[in-house]
């Protein structure tokens, strides 16, 4: 009987505070009640820590959404985080592209130039999708980690500790109110020991988080190191892909340079590069493209053959009378 007292007295303080509090509250924002104003020194720490939440969370989930574009994989992931599971590994897409051009590439014939060119290229894909899970993994753990800590933790217990302050000050406004409008001496005296304790229980909660708010800067100097770690990430990736690109450029060099490029000249047509052994100078037009013009190359390339062979490497119809029809592998 007496804990169900208790309980119902507290009860009926909760409520006498909550209504206390939304009284002032509503006076303050139709003018009515004066409202005490936080010194500048805390307003200020209060507006970094907000600004720096702000930021910090448009930072990570635009990184996110830079390391997994897609967005049902992030949706995936984060259901996973929650469970506190381990999404299960998917292949990404350098990976999958690799994969497709090594199967076409066995398809049309390891021994044939595409199809050896496409198995290169698939194979390096596939390393630059392992570069780019490591590169996913790394930033997840030393950049996003902490940041999503911060947002979660930090600020959380920033945002719980200014809600309190808030709530304090609504008490003391609303004690020296009371003490305005208190008339009697014994209702004067109450409201002045009240206001003395709503004072001092404010003061105490301000400082409180101003310490907490003064932890912002050490938060942004571990944000700056994660940001280094990072940035460090990136730079191993891009390096890592620039060489692979570069071993594969070197790797598909055996292949005609005019053979690789998109052929955008309009003074004549390519041929394949295998024929620039057998076919003399006079084949070659003033843009450096190896064409056949007129059927005096023709005669050239007979009289400068001396039986030398070479194998076509592509299908090509001839455009008009003054060019060769030619078919892979003859």
């Amino acid at each position: 009987m007496n804990i169900m007292d208790f309980n119902v007295k507290k009860l009926a303080a909760d409520a006498g505070t909550f209504l206390s509090r939304a009284v002032q509250f509503t006076e303050e924002k139709l003018g009515q009640a004066e409202k005490t104003e936080l010194d500048a020194h805390l307003e200020n720490l209060l507006s970094k820590a907000e600004c720096t939440k702000i930021w910090t969370e448009k930072i990570m989930k635009q990184t996110e959404v830079l390391l997994q574009p897609n967005p049902n994989a992030r949706i995936e992931e984060f259901v996973y985080e929650k469970l506190d599971r381990k999404a299960p590994s998917r292949i990404n897409n350098p990976e999958l592209l690799g994969q497709y051009m090594i199967d076409a590439g066995t398809e049309f014939g390891p021994g044939t130039a595409y199809g050896n060119a496409l198995i290169k290229c698939g194979e390096t894909q596939k390393r630059i999708g392992t570069a780019d899970r490591e590169l996913i993994q790394t930033s997840a753990l030393n950049f996003l980690t902490p940041l999503r800590n911060f947002i979660e933790g930090d600020y959380k217990t920033i945002a719980k500790e200014r809600k309190l302050l808030q709530n304090k000050r609504l008490d003391l406004d609303a004690a020296k109110t009371r003490l305005k409008k208190a008339k009697a001496a014994e209702t004067k005296s109450s409201s002045e020991q009240e206001l003395r304790i709503t004072q001092s229980e404010f003061d105490r909660q301000a400082e409180i988080t101003r310490l907490l708010l003064e932890g912002i800067s050490s938060t942004h100097a571990h944000h700056l190191r994660c940001l280094n770690d990072f940035v460090e990430a990136q730079m191993t990736y891009y390096a890592q892909c620039y060489q692979y690109m570069l071993d594969l450029q070197k790797q598909l060099g055996s292949f005609p340079s005019n053979y690789l490029s998109n052929n955008n000249q309009t003074s004549g047509t390519p041929v394949p590069y295998a024929l620039s052994n057998a076919i003399g100078p006079s084949a070659q037009a003033s843009t450096g493209s190896l064409v056949i013009t007129c059927p005096s190359n023709l005669n050239d390339l007979k009289e400068s053959s001396n039986n030398r062979k070479a194998r076509v490497l592509y299908d090509y119809d001839a455009a008009n009378s003054t060019e060769l029809s030619l078919l892979a592998d003859e």
